[in-house]
């Protein structure tokens, strides 16, 4: 299986950009990734003859002084379906218009690899556009957009596929609110304010430049409704189910995170109570994500956990996930780091590698 050849579109070349195409050149693969094209929202660096970009370890200045504009959507796909080789189409935004193109990319035979939640979390009918399952479609690999590198949704899938039947799934899907949880909340009785915990995490860096996108709770909506359309529920979108918010409703719409953060403390009281409350039952506080597939139940929030839970002795900002099926009564847990650019990368490249081996098999 040698001198196989597909070519790469990679838009987004932040951090997690950066390390997809370094990861990418270093990949182990009977298959030769040709890159002929380079977005940033700014500049682009475009193949016309579709040969391989010679783009060199000076990348990132090449890009920034690049004459070329990035191609609107309608033009990235004319671009795209023109290639004589199969593509493979690397989204590493955040962005939401481009996954409302996903459709028109698969229809043309585009494969998709992809870390963004957008596409796959937003309403139903786009969830459903994406996977038609048409025998000429391209194919939709998208691991990153639950626990980064950890294999969910690979593992989820392959049990699916299988005929297994997904009873419930649990877990921490955030790499923010463990970190807060897990300092917050321990089995040894503590006097931490909720509020100090939360400063932390954002001088640490793990918080969004303002914590209220963490804390509201959102970003773990859209994986759990992720997993639970993987599972068989059709849910309809992330805010079609309950979600608990840690923002204190009047704080929801102070005009800046320093003022919200400076706030905050007036209302360290009730997650405090909850917090002893937990103790007293030797019960620890955690922010779950929960899919109920018997009673077709899913919901986000803040759960109590025995001390002696997988889920009471997480460590720093690690996500876990436990998988309940009629083949494993006793829950499959698949722990790790669930955040970070490098295991969001190799999650994203790896799915780039399945689309290459299975388009060229």
């Amino acid at each position: 299986m040698t001198g196989r050849e597909v070519n790469v579109a990679i838009i987004g070349c932040g951090l997690v950009g950066s390390a997809v195409l370094r990861q990418l050149q270093a990949a182990k693969s009977s298959v030769t990734y040709n890159l002929i094209l380079l977005s940033s929202s700014k500049k682009s660096l475009i193949s016309d003859d579709y040969k391989p970009l010679d783009i060199g370890s000076n990348w990132k200045e090449t890009l920034n002084t690049s004459s070329k504009e990035p191609l609107p959507l309608e033009s990235l796909l004319s671009y795209l379906i023109r290639s004589p080789k199969p593509v493979i189409l690397v989204d590493n935004t955040s962005n939401e218009s481009i996954p409302e193109f996903y459709p028109k990319f698969v229809e043309n035979g585009i494969s998709i690899a992809t870390p963004n939640k957008k596409g796959f979390s937003s309403q139903l009918s786009l969830w459903k556009r994406i996977f038609s399952n048409k025998s000429t479609n391209g194919l939709v690999y998208h691991e990153a957009t639950v626990g980064a590198g950890l294999p969910i949704i690979g593992t989820l899938n392959d049990m699916v596929n299988t005929g297994d039947q997904v009873q419930k799934i649990e877990g921490i899907f955030s790499g923010t609110l463990s970190y807060i949880f897990n300092e917050f909340s321990t089995v040894e009785p503590n006097s931490v304010q909720f509020s100090d915990v939360v400063k932390k995490a954002k001088d640490l860096g793990y918080t969004e430049p303002d914590p209220r996108d963490d804390l509201n709770g959102l970003d773990v909506a859209r994986k759990v409704t992720i997993l639970a359309r993987l599972s068989g529920l059709e849910v309809e979108s992330p805010t079609s189910f309950p979600v608990q918010s840690l923002i204190p409703k009047p704080l929801e719409s102070v005009a800046s995170a320093d003022e919200f953060l400076a706030k905050l403390p007036q209302y360290d009281s009730d997650l405090t109570k909850l917090k002893e409350e937990a103790a007293k039952e030797n019960k620890v506080l955690r922010f779950i994500g929960k899919v109920d597939v018997a009673s077709k139940q899913v919901s986000v929030g803040i759960e109590k956990y025995d001390a002696s839970h997988p889920f009471a002795s997480l460590k720093g900002s690690d996500n876990v996930v436990s998988i309940n099926t009629q083949r494993y009564p006793n829950p499959l847990v698949i722990q790790g780091a669930g955040a970070g650019a490098e295991v969001t990368a190799a999650g994203v490249v790896a799915d780039v590698i399945k689309i290459a081996e299975r388009i060229q098999a």
